[in-house]
């Protein structure tokens, strides 16, 4: 078994939306707005993917996760703010929030890389500016 697993997911990404609600036979029931749903399929099948090619097998260890998102710097940005950004002086303080980008995979892939998200012990998550966009993602079993 592979304890570490780390991926890369191409991209815009694309944070947990606010749940939607319906009235099902008297009931009102929450879903996933369509966006989210569409991105955490996504999310899932790179995930699922990679654990196959990286020998990572299902777990119910404690777990620590990384996610850093990649952005693209603003088009309305200043050549200056572009080349300070890429240099990791500028940071994106702009939509998505880090923790709703957190929950959206991690939910994505709870019940296909491990069993329940309330594994993760140690979590952290960060946005930066960088061409390609995309969510570098690592998982590490926590051994000790």
């Amino acid at each position: 078994m592979n304890d570490n697993l780390k991926f890369i997911i191409p991209g815009e990404p694309c944070a947990q939306g606010r749940p939607r609600f319906t009235n099902q036979g008297g009931f009102v029931k929450a879903y996933d707005p369509e966006k989210s749903r569409n991105y955490k399929s996504f999310v899932k099948y790179v995930a699922t993917h990679e654990a196959q090619k990286q020998g990572w097998l299902y777990t119910e260890l404690p777990l620590r996760v990384s996610v850093t998102a990649c952005l693209e710097v603003p088009a309305s940005k200043s050549k200056k703010f572009r080349e300070a950004a890429y240099l990791g002086k500028e940071y994106p303080t702009k939509k998505p929030d880090v923790d709703n980008l957190f929950k959206t995979v991690t939910d994505a892939m709870s019940g296909i890389l491990y069993k329940d998200d309330k594994q993760i012990v140690q979590a952290n998550i960060e946005k930066t500016y960088s061409a390609p966009t995309r969510l570098i993602v690592e998982i590490e079993v926590i051994t000790e």
